[in-house]
């Protein structure tokens, strides 16, 4: 208990199990949506193609998570114009996507010519330096997903499970896809902060999948997702503070080990 105190005296430490609380917000919602809705795929070509923003960043000399930030919003809308009515393909050309995005920002962050900033923390995250901008700009978010899908509750389950049967009761699919895309676009590019480009998609994908195999209904799924992202989240980063070693590995080797775990552990729906 004194060497927690200890801890938490730290400002650092204290972002950090604020964000990871946040982060839980997004992996509940966010994540549970994408799992559901099978968009790992665009989940993923999103946050590796971001990494494109980074370079433009680098090289016009502005914020990186600005560029981030835009580079993803582009390439969500893109993914959804390709994906609102034709599904078949979709894999291949978001692939296609995933990696021009990689490909530019290796190119423009070459062409940065005395760029020093450490890519390190945005491929495998950087838990441990999150700003102020940081928490507000992912507790926004985080209240924006909850807002939207208890405002839109029905809506939304219907165009998950039967679209079909959302669209006979009068439920603007096309509208419902791209808010989810770019919506899935944002969480994945918040993340990036905690796990890093590399890894996100494991902290998105692994407590959904998990609490698939014990929940009745999508919102009991959205509960069990969060709280165990959260028990995750500070398991990795009490252990990457122990051992001195990179938060965001520590908490998706964490949910990994859980995930082997529960595999072995018959299903059974608790709520």
């Amino acid at each position: 208990m004194t060497e927690l105190m200890n801890i938490l005296q730290f400002q650092f430490m204290q972002n950090a199990i604020i964000v990871c609380l946040l982060a839980s917000i997004l992996c509940g919602v966010t994540g549970v949506i994408v799992v559901v809705r099978r968009m790992v795929i665009v989940a993923g070509g999103v946050a590796h193609g971001a990494y494109g923003g980074l370079g433009i960043a680098v090289l016009l000399g502005i914020s990186p998570q600005v560029g981030i930030l835009g580079f993803a919003l582009v390439l969500s809308v893109i993914m959804a114009a390709i994906t609102v009515n034709d599904t078949r393909r979709a894999d291949t050309v978001i692939g296609v996507l995933w990696a021009s995005g990689m490909a530019v920002g290796i190119i423009l962050t070459d062409m940065a010519k005395g760029y020093t900033a450490d890519l390190m923390s945005y491929l495998f995250g950087s838990l441990l330096i999150v700003s102020s901008v940081d928490i507000i700009t992912m507790a926004f978010l985080s209240v924006l997903s909850l807002f939207l899908f208890i405002r839109f509750r029905r809506q939304i389950i219907a165009f998950i499970y039967d679209q079909d049967f959302a669209r006979i009761r009068g439920v603007n699919i096309t509208a419902i896809h791209y808010a989810m895309t770019v919506m899935t676009a944002l969480s994945t590019v918040i993340l990036i902060q905690v796990a890093g480009l590399i890894l996100v998609i494991a902290l998105l994908t692994i407590p959904a999948h998990i609490a698939e195999r014990y929940s009745r209904s999508l919102g009991g799924m959205m509960i069990i997702s969060g709280l165990l992202c959260a028990v995750f989240s500070f398991t990795g980063l009490a252990l990457a503070w122990k051992y001195d070693i990179t938060a965001g590995a520590c908490i998706v080797l964490t949910a990994a080990f859980a995930y082997g775990g529960m595999m072995l552990i018959p299903r059974r729906k608790i709520y």
